[in-house]
């Protein structure tokens, strides 16, 4: 079967249908990117060849299955990470069998692999003596400390996602009055969030060490560019694990970027603001979004519990069950 080279079909993916057609976010352009390095070299490594090599034969079902299987039992990714790598995939075979028709028939055994179902679990937060603990973790008397102090506060007051906190920029603090942050977020909707009196004053002396220009990152590395996600993720379980000495609830606790934006919620939650204010908080497309914080507040649904009064049953005599049920119900 002959058609299109692969490298040229991923680069018209990714220069045609995402930027000029689709006008995808730099966020979505940089999860498909990730995915397909990751599979290239993954690919590359099974079939023995450079990934320029390749061809759209040597991605076939069977190597996007064991791809998927290296993605959650290697790298220790959960079922939603491995579904947005699937997905990120089934897009570039949809433009594939598009663009060239002879690889019609392969590119429907790819678009016909399922998401893999998952267990929605609660979410998890940490409350007000874990995060005391988390923000002192960091040492202010070196630059790399008064900088993850700072980037912790922020997140933990505004809530952003991993990618908005690494994307911010010097100028995307307002300071004075009606001090917030702008950012940039899921879906390209542009949100501004308000600043505690606490976290205006930590800016701006921030920002007066930086004394970077508007488009300089506002929690930069050491090399002076902005964090990336991996780093952001590392710092925070360095600090986390240092917290846990002072505060043991850390201790063996998964605490993530996202864990800081789950804690914000609750903090919010359990404060009486309304869930559809925490959604325009959080930027959620929906405040059915928010409602996971709902299930994860134990402390409310004690309070509904208290506030409903027990029935007034007699309790009935125990009368054991049939010999051949019983033996079913303990099956």
């Amino acid at each position: 079967m002959t058609g299109t080279a692969f490298p040229t079909l991923l680069q018209r993916f990714f220069t045609d249908r995402l930027c000029t057609q689709m006008e995808a976010s730099s966020h979505t352009i940089a999860g498909y990117r990730d995915t397909f390095r990751l599979l290239l070299r993954f690919a590359s490594a099974q079939c023995g060849k450079p990934p320029v090599k390749l061809g759209i034969e040597n991605l076939d079902a069977d190597m996007i299955g064991d791809f998927l299987v290296y993605v959650e039992a290697t790298r220790g990714n959960g079922a939603r990470s491995r579904n947005t790598r699937l997905a990120a995939i089934r897009s570039f075979f949809r433009y594939v069998a598009m663009s060239d028709p002879t690889w019609l028939l392969h590119c429907q055994r790819v678009l016909s692999m399922p998401s893999k179902r998952y267990v929605k679990r609660t979410v998890t937060f940490l409350d007000g003596d874990e995060i005391a603990a988390l923000l002192a973790a960091p040492d202010r008397s070196t630059w790399v400390g008064r900088r993850d102090h700072a980037l912790l506060l922020v997140a933990l007051q505004t809530g952003l996602r991993a990618s908005e906190l690494v994307n911010l920029r010097c100028g995307d603090i307002v300071l004075g009055t009606g001090a917030h942050i702008r950012c940039l977020g899921k879906g390209r909707k542009e949100r501004c969030t308000p600043l505690r009196r606490d976290t205006v004053k930590l800016l701006q002396i921030w920002l007066k060490e930086q004394r970077g220009d508007a488009d300089h990152p506002l929690f930069p590395s050491i090399r002076g560019d902005g964090l990336s996600r991996d780093a952001l993720e590392h710092l925070v379980r360095k600090h986390c694990l240092t917290a846990s000495r002072a505060c043991p609830s850390l201790t063996g606790k998964r605490v993530s970027p996202h864990t800081l934006r789950h804690s914000t919620a609750m903090e919010l939650l359990q404060h009486g603001v309304d869930q559809s204010v925490i959604a325009l908080w959080l930027g959620h497309e929906s405040v059915e979004t928010t409602q996971i914080y709902l299930h994860a507040d134990m402390r409310l649904k004690e309070k509904a519990l208290a506030s409903v009064a027990a029935p007034e049953a007699k309790p009935g005599r125990f009368r054991p069950d049939d010999q051949l049920l019983a033996y079913l119900e303990a099956l």
